[in-house]
Parts: C-alpha cells; sequence; structure tokens
C-alpha cells in the first residue's frame, strides 16, 4: 500500500514576504496588483481573507474589501530559491516528488524508512524542517491515495497536518463535500448538486454508466475517485502542455484594431520568445486566443495546426470577440499546445 504525502506552503508568497518584512506581520497583505492598476492577486495571507480576499481577484475589488490592504510586488527570483530549498528538504525523505508549483508537491514515501516508515511522522517532520530552515509554515495531508493527500493537506490550514489512515478512507469519502475533488469546480459542483450529488456517498450509490452518460469522463472520474480508486502514481517528471502569455489594460478597449495589434505586435513576439526553448524537440499542436471581457468572463478560441501562423490570429481573435456580444475586453491572451514528438522521450522536469 502506497504513503504519499502532499505538502503545500501556507499563502507561499505573501508568507514569504511577511517573514522579509516581519512589520507587516499583523497586516492584511496581497502580493501582486498595486493601487490604480488593473491586475489581479497572486496570494493574500489569512487576515486579508477574514475581509473576503482571495487570490486571483482582480486589485480593485480586493481593495472594496479591504481597504487598508497591503500591497507588495512579487520577487519571483526569491520565490524560486527558497522553492529550491524545498525541494532539498523533500529529497531528504524520497527521491519521488512530483512538484505541482513552486509551493506544493507530492510525495511518495512508501520506501522511506525514517521514523519507522511512519508516514505521518514524516510529514511532521517534514514540515518541520521547513519551519526551522526557512521560517515558513506548510500544511500536509497523508494518505493511501493521492488526491485524498491533496484534499487533506487543505482541511488543517494553516500549518497543521491532517492524516487518512487505510481504515478510515471509505468514511472519509462517504463524507466529503464533492467540491474538494481535485478538477470539480464551482460551475460543476452546482450542476452535481442540482442533479442531488452533494457528498462522496451519493456518487457511490450511483452507477458509473450512468455517471459516464451524464457528465462523460468527469462522471467516470468521479465513481473511481469516490470508489476510492485512484492509480496515479508519483510523477518525478511531467511534460509541457502549453505556453502562452497575456496581458491586463489599465482600461478596457473595445476597439478591435487595437487588439490585434497588440496581439501581433506584442504577444506574438513574447509568445515566439518563450516558446523557442521548447520546440527545439517538440511540436505545435494548436495555437489559442483568450479573451476577458469587462464583466471577467472570458473565453477561449483553438486553432489546430502544426505552425504559429499569424495569419489565423486575426480570424481567432474575432471568433472570441463574437462571443462576448459587443462587451469591452479587459485582458487579452495566446498561448499554443505542445505536442510530444513520436520519438521524443525527453521529459521537462517542473523548474524549481
Amino acid at each position: 500500500m502506497k504513503k504519499i504525502i502532499h505538502v503545500d506552503m501556507d499563502a507561499f508568497y505573501v508568507s514569504v514576504e511577511i517573514r522579509d518584512n516581519p512589520e507587516l506581520a499583523d497586516k492584511p497583505v496581497a502580493v501582486g496588483g498595486s493601487r490604480g492598476t488593473r491586475g489581479v492577486l497572486s496570494t493574500c495571507n489569512y487576515i486579508a481573507r477574514e475581509y473576503g480576499v482571495s487570490s486571483a481577484m482582480p486589485t480593485s475589488v480586493a481593495l472594496n474589501k479591504c481597504p487598508n490592504l497591503v500591497l507588495v510586488p512579487g520577487r519571483m527570483e526569491v520565490y524560486k530559491s527558497v522553492s529550491a530549498h524545498l525541494r532539498e528538504i523533500f529529497q531528504r525523505y524520497t527521491d519521488l516528488i512530483e512538484p505541482l508549483s513552486l509551493d506544493e508537491a507530492y510525495l511518495d514515501v512508501t520506501d522511506c524508512e525514517l521514523f519507522g516508515g511512519s508516514a505521518t511522522l514524516i510529514a511532521k517532520d517534514i514540515c518541520e524542517s521547513i519551519y526551522k530552515e526557512l521560517n515558513l509554515t506548510a500544511s500536509a495531508g497523508v494518505s493511501s491515495i493521492k488526491y485524498l493527500a491533496k484534499v487533506a493537506s487543505d482541511l488543517n490550514k494553516p500549518n497543521g497536518i491532517f492524516v487518512i489512515p487505510p481504515n478510515e478512507v471509505d468514511k472519509f469519502i462517504d463524507d466529503m463535500p464533492l467540491k474538494k475533488i481535485p478538477g470539480v469546480g464551482k460551475v460543476t459542483n452546482e450542476k452535481l448538486s442540482n442533479d442531488n450529488f452533494k457528498l462522496g456517498r451519493d456518487i457511490k450509490c450511483s452507477s458509473q454508466a450512468y455517471l459516464t452518460s451524464r457528465y462523460g469522463k468527469l462522471g467516470a472520474l468521479l465513481w473511481d475517485r469516490c470508489n476510492g480508486i485512484d492509480n496515479r502514481s508519483v510523477v518525478t517528471h511531467r511534460e509541457r502542455k502549453s505556453v502562452g502569455v497575456e496581458r491586463t489594460f489599465p482600461e478596457d478597449i473595445e476597439d478591435v484594431a487595437v487588439l490585434n495589434e497588440i496581439l501581433q505586435n506584442k504577444l506574438l513576439p513574447e509568445l515566439q520568445r518563450r516558446s523557442a526553448k521548447h520546440l527545439q524537440h517538440r511540436s505545435i499542436s494548436k495555437v489559442g486566443v483568450k479573451v476577458k471581457f469587462s464583466d471577467f468572463q472570458q473565453t477561449t478560441k483553438d486553432f489546430s495546426t502544426s505552425e504559429l501562423d499569424s495569419e489565423v490570429l486575426p480570424e481567432l481573435l474575432i471568433a472570441a470577440l463574437e462571443r462576448g456580444n459587443g462587451k469591452p475586453v479587459r485582458l487579452l491572451g495566446l498561448h499554443l499546445g505542445l505536442a510530444a514528438e513520436k520519438n521524443d522521450t525527453e521529459q521537462i522536469a517542473f523548474e524549481w
């Protein structure tokens, strides 16, 4: 039976900023955006969250909820350095590490002999080492099932550990709200709720055939997850699937010609620069244009292709804009999908 730990740093970016500037400790703080701009927050501390502020929230909305919110610019190089130290800590316990971002990762400690092989004590020691060496807190979830380890890491935040022993997995899933399952977003959860699927036990009482007919691949996934099935291993390397760039405008833009100029002369050169190293051994599978409208609704229009052809971009832009029925645009993005070469076995490791 596997022993999997999911480690998730607590409010990572902002915790680093507060650590390096202790005067911020008792104030609502967020990283990203600035007063008078149209940006969004990267993350915020728990004091700010008490006001209703959250990650990915537009700066203007956050300031309306919390006028005293302290905004600090992000320092990505510092966060990457801290993340590299995290990796060093993880490697003391196992080589089976799957990073999900700079601040969270899965660890398979099945074969770790430290602490008598107790995954709970290993998780506790990892969190203590993080605090001792980095003066930052992390939360951890422990389970024999991969996705449940991730669910568990969120249950005792901040600075907590939650363990789901193998003999308690069934009961935990029975009582688990479906919105806790990774991949079940707000819209999907509302649809499930309208169909009287709210807890794990509700899915268990249904059939795989019905769920698949009703929800497609998601239905099959839900049936598996709620029956304790997750055979995924901790993957030490992962293949990048896309590269993208986007820009939020100081003011909404309605002029299609202006948007196309930004797409062609600003975003496209930046995308070409960012994707160059990946295209040395990968091919393009699609190109897409992303538009976020003034009401924060967003849409993406993709085109399957093997080359980055600038001539198709205006068509994608117009098709995406049509979905907004004339609404002004606050953000424009451009991305391309990456397809693995048939004979290419190289995988791109996450950059710590």
